[in-house]
């Protein structure tokens, strides 16, 4: 029974584990959830005075609650407080993702930026 147990939380470990690749470009980890897909020419990347800003969109069919609970406990366990519904902070930054559209087709924008003093 033990051995059975072990087996079972090692194998939902390692389902969970996000590959390096599967980041966003940009940002430093903030995985792409399975089941949405980089928009390749839609964000920005800046170096300003108070920080860098990155903005990113990814989009794909899946869930607005399926979207906030990857994020809510993926970026958690990568270094990011979580400051509000899909607000996180770490290092001086504030990462805020912010879901567009409705139904099963949600397009995610990540905004990265200096977090408030």
């Amino acid at each position: 029974m033990r051995l059975t147990s072990f087996i079972a939380a090692i194998t939902l470990m390692a389902s969970s584990i996000v590959r390096a690749d599967d980041f966003l470009a940009g940002f430093e980890d903030v995985p792409v959830m399975p089941g949405i897909e980089v928009i390749g020419d839609a964000g920005v990347a800046f170096d300003t005075p108070a920080g860098r800003i990155v903005e990113a969109y990814a989009s794909g069919n899946v869930t607005r609650e399926a979207v906030r609970k990857f994020y809510q406990t993926a970026l958690p366990q990568l270094g990011w407080t979580r400051t509000g519904a899909l607000i996180f902070s770490r290092d001086g930054e504030k990462l805020t993702l912010e879901l567009l559209g409705t139904g099963d087709a949600v397009t995610v924008r990540f905004e990265l930026g200096p977090a408030p003093k």
